[in-house]
């Protein structure tokens, strides 16, 4: 079925329904647990979690970005609006300045709407929220009034996979693409490079009910997502991502699973400080993580960024 035939999911929902999930995401802010940290802070109050973000949307930067997986891209770009600050704390992290350093300004609900018409008109095929996690309520806000006003293009959830499953749970019927990151296949890699003890068993969790809410990658007659699960997978060096593990869980869920096993780790941050990923994967080690993929039997590989 393509977009087409049944038009995004939020566009399905009433308006009075977007408004009770928004209202039911911004209740998680009070003793927050909009993501599996359960900071407990009550942001409606301006306390702060290790997300460092109370009320307000806080955007760095929006427009068409063509450097996204190609089924995102089409001709007229992905309709990308990066949000500040990050729910992770990733040595490697290559936008630091956004996600950790706190690059952006606040603004309204009612702008951030505005952007995504804009974006719309501007022909993006959809509207790509980059690391949404612990801005979600502003977003469904934002995402109701924008659809009151004729925003007709797919949601992406473009996020680091460390997601709550009650937060995920009232985004059903409102995401088209969900398009995590699996960084690690165990905890210890999320503990040793992104601050948090339990990476993967969350990991896991959310990938699952992403793929139980919109499937598999769908593609209209050019190319592009119209809904489903496309999966970021970024090698890092001496296999600190455990890649084997990733792509066979992966393949459990759906052997039709689209991912893009990603080439361009470098060490960016603070990640020179840390040995084990102080140097760039070997091509050796890329084509090992390609050749696991596909001996779990995953077969729908982004074709762009399988070159070093």
């Amino acid at each position: 079925m393509t977009q087409e035939s049944h038009g995004p999911s939020y566009a399905r929902l009433a308006e009075s329904a977007l408004g009770d999930r928004a209202a039911a995401l911004r209740e998680m802010m009070r003793g927050c647990r909009l993501c599996p940290r359960h900071c407990d802070v009550d942001r409606l109050a301006d306390e702060l979690g290790a997300c460092r973000t109370a009320t307000d949307p806080i955007v760095s930067s929006y427009g068409p970005h063509f450097g996204e997986e190609r089924p995102l891209v089409g001709r007229m770009g992905s309709g990308t609006i990066f949000l500040t600050n990050c729910n992770l704390r990733c040595v490697f992290c290559q936008n630091c300045e956004i996600s950790q350093l706190g690059e952006g300004r606040p603004v309204s609900v009612e702008r951030l709407a505005e952007m995504m018409l804009e974006l719309q008109r501007r022909g993006c095929h959809n509207i790509n929220w980059v690391t949404p996690t612990h801005q979600v309520p502003m977003l469904v806000e934002a995402t109701r009034i924008a659809a009151t006003d004729g925003l007709r293009v797919p949601i992406v959830y473009n996020c680091g996979g460390y997601e709550s499953l009650e937060c995920l749970r009232l985004l059903d019927g409102i995401i088209d693409i969900y398009m995590p990151d699996a960084k690690y296949g165990d905890n210890t890699g999320g503990e040793q490079l992104s601050g948090v003890p339990d990476y993967w068993d969350r990991c896991k969790e959310a990938l699952a009910e992403m793929h139980r809410q919109v499937g598999d990658l769908e593609l209209d007659e050019q190319g592009v997502a119209t809904r489903g699960l496309l999966v970021r997978h970024l090698v890092l060096p001496g296999d600190m991502a455990r890649t084997s593990a990733v792509v066979r869980y992966l393949a459990s869920l759906s052997t039709d699973t689209y991912i893009n096993v990603m080439a361009q780790y470098r060490p960016e941050h603070r990640a020179r400080k840390v040995s084990a990923i102080a140097r760039p994967p070997t091509r050796r080690e890329f084509q090992a993580a390609v050749r696991a993929a596909v001996e779990a039997g995953l077969h729908r590989l982004d074709e762009r960024r399988l070159v070093v």
